[in-house]
């Protein structure tokens, strides 16, 4: 059964639907703390036969996940515990959205707001994600701290879309809307706003009360490709890049400027370019 004393979530199961609320103001940074909760509520119900669909929502109506601790920079061990948990020659972040990927639930992402970074992997990593058509938006910003994504956007989005737009979307770096994310394959559909809780509510529904082995079956005859040798591509890239200068320059000055603040985050990606005129 999943506990009940978390700090950065909050969870409500019925019917064989567990919702997942995420719940670490202001903008809800991918701190170690939100990490490591989400990683023992995937691990705890892995196995539980009563919960058959994961729907994960915010409690912040602006932002889902809004992407990895940037404050991080000043604690180069923070995520040494989750790292010795992570498979071999995966680093945290990659291991994160592979044990989201690998549920045997079915896992869903209703996203309301902007998620960005390691919010957008997450979302990518999830079986499937609806979002908001006004409200909603994605981003690999990372190119913008001087380094590429680290935690499985280069495999997710090359695996969902074709090599250009994954491309765009690494390199461009920008904000992408909503019905642009669904024509890409980012997410499943985008939704009119006022129709995006009852979509997923049904569907999540709809499927935890599908009869017994109907799920297991589905996910093993449509099954998540073989990411492996992309990932140890992406670290490195990932890992060359963060030991530069430049990295260390443009999150320090991000911070600085605002980023992980609400006003910052609503226009994070020109306050990141501003740091390079």
């Amino acid at each position: 059964m999943i506990k009940t004393n978390y700090s950065k979530i909050l969870s409500s199961q019925r019917n064989g639907v567990l919702t997942v609320t995420i719940n670490n103001p202001p903008v809800n940074v991918l701190d170690v703390a939100l990490m490591s909760e989400l990683t023992h509520v995937l691990l705890s119900v892995r196995n539980d036969p009563a919960v058959h669909v994961l729907v994960f929502e915010s409690a912040i109506p602006e932002f889902f996940i809004a992407h990895v601790d940037m404050t991080l920079i000043d604690e180069p061990h923070a995520f040494d515990e989750l790292a010795k948990a992570a498979p071999d020659e995966l680093n945290p972040f990659q291991a994160f959205g592979e044990l989201l990927r690998s549920q045997p639930q079915v896992t869903i992402v209703k996203l309301a707001g902007l998620a960005r970074g390691g919010g957008a992997e997450f979302v990518a990593a999830a079986d499937m994600a609806f979002a908001a058509e006004k409200r909603a938006g994605l981003a690999q910003c990372e190119a913008l701290m001087g380094i590429v994504p680290g935690g499985g956007a280069t495999q997710y989005l090359f695996d969902r879309m074709t090599r250009g737009r994954a491309l765009e979307v690494v390199l461009g770096a920008d904000l992408i809307e909503a019905k642009l994310a669904e024509r890409y394959g980012w997410i499943n559909r985008a939704l009119p706003d006022d129709e995006l809780d009852s979509f997923v509510e049904k569907l999540a529904n709809n499927i935890a009360s599908l009869p017994e082995g109907v799920i297991e079956a589905a996910k093993k005859a449509i099954p998540a490709s073989d990411l492996r040798e992309g990932f140890h591509r992406e670290h490195d890239a990932w890992a060359g890049l963060f030991a530069r200068p430049a990295a260390e320059r443009l999150i320090r000055g991000g911070l600085k400027a605002g980023a992980q603040t609400v006003e910052g985050e609503t226009r994070l990606e020109s306050l990141l370019r501003e740091l390079s005129i």
